[in-house]
C-alpha cells in the first residue's frame, strides 16, 4: 500500500513539475511579449506645462500610442511637433479637423459645425475659451488644437495670425495620449461631446498590454513557487506516514 502511494505521489510530482514549467514558460512569453508590444505601440513623455490641466498636469508621465496623423479624430489629445510653435514636443487636444468650422463662444461653449460641444474635461466653471475665437474653417489635412486650460494655453488661438489660422498639419502628429502613467491616473476619459459630429477614437491596446504583463508575472511567480511548496508538502506527508507506521 505504501509503495503504491509512493508511486502515486511521485507521478503527481512529475505532472506538477511539468505543469509548473509550462506555466513559467507561458508567463515569460506573456510578460516579455507584453513589454515588447508596449514598447512598439507606446512612447512615454513627461509633460512640461500646465496647459492641459486638469486632464494632465505639469510633470505627469503620459503614455502615447504611436499613430499616423490621418487616424486622429476630434477630441483626441495628441503629441506633435510644429516648427512655428517651437522645437519641443507639445501636447494639445484636437477640437476640429479639416473641413470643420470652429468658433467660440456660444453660451460659454465651443461650437464646431454649428453644434455646441460639451467638454466635461475642462476645469469646473470655466468657459470654453477665455477670449473670442472668430469663425474659422479648418483647412484640409489640418487640425485646430486647444489646451484644456484655456485661459493660459499657447494653442491655435495664439497663432491665429499665422498661415492656416493657427492650425497644425496632420503630418506633425507623433502620437495620441491614452493614459497618465504617473501619477497613476489611468486611461483618459473618452471625449463623448464630439460624438454628435461623428465617431471618436477608440482606446489603444494599452489595457491588453498591461493584462499580458500582469498575467505573465503571476504565471512566472506561481510556476516558480510550485516546486518549493510541493516539495515541502511531500516531505510533511512522508513524515506523517512514517509517524503513523511507527505508531
Amino acid at each position: 500500500m505504501s509503495r503504491t502511494s509512493g508511486r502515486t505521489d511521485e507521478g503527481r510530482g512529475r505532472l506538477g513539475s511539468v505543469l509548473s514549467g509550462l506555466a513559467v514558460a507561458l508567463g515569460c512569453v506573456l510578460f516579455l511579449g507584453g513589454f515588447a508590444w508596449g514598447a512598439i505601440e507606446y512612447q512615454p513623455y513627461t509633460v512640461p506645462t500646465e496647459s492641459m490641466v486638469p486632464t494632465i498636469k505639469a510633470g505627469d508621465r503620459i503614455l502615447a500610442q504611436r499613430i499616423d496623423g490621418d487616424d486622429v479624430k476630434r477630441g483626441d489629445v495628441i503629441v506633435f511637433k510644429q516648427k512655428s510653435w517651437g522645437d519641443t514636443l507639445i501636447v494639445k487636444r484636437v477640437v476640429a479637423v479639416g473641413g470643420d468650422t470652429v468658433a467660440c463662444c456660444t453660451n460659454n461653449k465651443l461650437t464646431v459645425n454649428g453644434k455646441q460641444i460639451d467638454e466635461p474635461y475642462l476645469p469646473k466653471g470655466q468657459a470654453a475659451e477665455s477670449k473670442q475665437i472668430p469663425t474659422i474653417e479648418v483647412p484640409k489635412d489640418r487640425l485646430f488644437l486647444l489646451g484644456d486650460e484655456r485661459s493660459g494655453s499657447l494653442d491655435s488661438t495664439a497663432h491665429l495670425t499665422e498661415a492656416f489660422n493657427g492650425t497644425v498639419a496632420r503630418s506633425a502628429v507623433k502620437s495620441r495620449v491614452d493614459a497618465v502613467a504617473w501619477p497613476m491616473n489611468g486611461m483618459l476619459a473618452r471625449p463623448t461631446g464630439f460624438e454628435k459630429l461623428g465617431g471618436i477614437s477608440s482606446p489603444g491596446p494599452l489595457r491588453l498590454v498591461l493584462t499580458a504583463v500582469v498575467v505573465g508575472a503571476v504565471l512566472v511567480l506561481g510556476g516558480a513557487a510550485y516546486g518549493p511548496i510541493a516539495g515541502r508538502l511531500r516531505r510533511r506527508g512522508r513524515t506523517r506516514t512514517e509517524l503513523a507506521g511507527a505508531a
